[in-house]
């Protein structure tokens, strides 16, 4: 049995190390009304590996509330480094700008398919107000309006994925898309690369997920004092008060592009704490670290006998979360297969959280598919993790999520072709036994008895069975459907004042997709016969 083990213990490890700031004396600043058209000065960023390069700004003028914070400064940039890159670059966001000596802001926003050296800086003092957020962990809505207005595009931020395969890649990029990410699949740091402290200029990642598989926004620090940082000079995700992994970061590459250039990177070492995504900038503090959603994964094909074991730590984040995880489950178990297509899975998940109304919300099931068995395997869990981080009961901390899938290549599926009850007539509070015949696919036909006991408060007269697999929409329900009609309009919804512990034990325990399910028909059978 081959096993793989890779770095999730390390990263425990490197949050306990990797803790140093350099201390800089403040910069003098330049306010806005200082800032005339045709002033030049210097911005700083990494466009190779670790190297803070220098290129040229000109000030051509000041654009009157345009920014989310408001005003910005148009500026054309130029030298050997633009020439190289073709342009502002995604990832040169934040990118300190200095004019006489004096710090004035960050390059941050840019227009797309134009000239690439011209953009604009959000203002330093708009930036420095972010220090003086309380600090809260509110979430607030991504505000799009500046975009939709005035066509300005803040220069993007690059996601910048290592340890993924291209089928989860694209999973994680169509997940991704509400949020307006892109990720790009790219190589960890190379071995042996030195990190200095953050300084102005300086490549900086916003981790989103790190161990055996890391994602993280690539950008450019504006302004350091003491353990406090600017970054960006715009919004990452507009979050407000947030929790992210802070790290260095290395740039392979910037590659110039018709419609945008880009910094290729990786994220490096967790050095602190990103606890502020603002429209400004991001900000965030060295040597302390954010709580983390840690996520342990087996997967085992038993085609192949391969087993494969990975941790995780994803961010703490009512929308990322569920996602993250479930896509780097679905990861692991592509890679394990080595394949995509047909086959049955099976799925255990144990989820335990701070505030959690119950002890673990577990679930395991079964699934088949006739095209990609991974992605399906994942969708209970994203599911639960997305029930969990949104719920409208109260804040939960996710402290661990421990994942086991074990996939064989066989299609595992069987066809209801009978049902018999074992008694015509029985009384309120009776059980009977109901005889399933079942053809499994390519085997032998099977039985299996399955008890019903009717219900106490059940009134004389008909009463219908309907015999159904587990995961299946029941016929009442299909039929309702048909006519555009939802089964709660008739019934009511009769759990929006469940207990969320209710709610958590409904979903632990609803049908298998392998179980057989006796259950009574709300219906008649000629009542059903006239809603055909």
């Amino acid at each position: 049995m081959h096993y793989l083990l890779k770095r999730g213990i390390a990263f425990t490890i490197a949050l306990l190390i990797f803790s140093t700031a350099l201390v800089y004396a403040a910069p003098e600043t330049m306010p806005v009304d200082q800032i005339q058209p045709g002033m030049k000065g210097i911005a700083k960023t990494v466009v190779s590996g670790t190297k803070i390069e220098e290129f040229g700004v000109e000030v051509l003028g000041i654009m009157k509330n345009k920014g989310p914070s408001g005003d910005l400064i148009l500026v054309r940039t130029y030298g050997d480094v633009i020439d190289r890159t073709g342009g502002i670059a995604q990832g040169m966001s934040g990118s300190p700008v200095y004019i006489n000596g004096k710090l004035v802001g960050a390059i941050a926003y840019g227009w797309s398919l134009t000239d690439h050296k011209t953009g604009m800086i959000t203002p330093i003092g708009d930036m420095l107000k972010l220090w003086d957020m309380p600090d809260s962990k509110n979430v607030f809505p991504v505000d799009q309006s500046l975009e939709n207005e005035t066509k300005l595009e803040p220069v993007q931020t690059p996601l910048m994925v290592a340890g993924f395969g291209q089928p989860a890649l694209d999973m994680l990029k169509t997940k991704l898309e509400p949020m307006n990410l892109v990720p790009y699949g790219v190589g960890d740091a190379p071995a042996g690369t030195s990190f200095g402290p953050l300084e102005p200029g300086s490549a900086v990642g916003v981790q989103l997920a790190t161990g055996d598989v890391s994602i993280g926004a690539l950008g450019t620090v504006t302004y350091v004092e003491d353990n406090k940082v600017l970054a960006f000079g715009h919004p990452f995700l507009k979050k407000g008060n947030v929790n992210y992994l802070m790290t260095n970061a290395y740039v392979f590459t910037t590659v110039a592009g018709l419609e945008n250039s880009f910094k290729v990177g990786a994220t490096g070492e967790p050095i602190g704490l990103i606890n502020q995504d603002r429209g400004s900038a991001v900000a965030g503090l060295t040597g302390r670290f954010p709580s983390v959603v840690p996520v342990r994964i087996t997967v085992r094909d038993n085609v192949l006998n391969r087993t494969e074991v990975a941790g995780v730590h994803v961010v703490q984040d009512e929308q990322l979360s569920p996602v993250l995880a479930a896509t780097t489950v679905f990861n692991f178990i592509d890679k394990t297969m080595d394949r995509v297509g047909p086959g049955t899975a099976r799925v255990r998940f144990d989820i335990t959280g701070r505030d959690l109304p119950v002890e673990v919300l577990s679930r395991e099931n079964m699934f088949y598919s006739p095209a990609n068995i991974g992605e399906l395997a994942v969708g209970e869990l994203l599911e639960a993790m997305a029930l969990v981080t949104g719920n409208q009961y109260r804040p939960v901390d996710i402290m661990d999520v421990k994942v086991s899938v074990t996939i064989d290549e066989d299609r595992k599926t069987a066809t209801i072709t009978e049902a018999r009850a074992s008694a015509a007539k029985a009384k309120p509070g009776e059980t009977i036994d109901v005889t399933v015949t079942l053809k499994p696919y390519r085997g032998e036909i099977m039985t299996r008895v399955v008890p019903y006991k009717i219900p106490e408060d059940q009134p004389a007269g008909p009463m219908g069975l309907q015999v159904r697999g587990g995961g299946m929409i029941p016929l009442t329900e299909l039929l309702l459907r048909r006519q555009g009609l939802d089964i709660e309009m008739l019934t009511g919804n009769k759990n929006k004042n469940q207990p969320f512990a209710d709610v958590l034990k409904e979903f632990m325990n609803r049908d298998r997709n392998n179980d057989i399910v006796v259950e009574q028909m709300s219906m008649t059978a000629d009542e059903l016969g006239s809603t055909v």
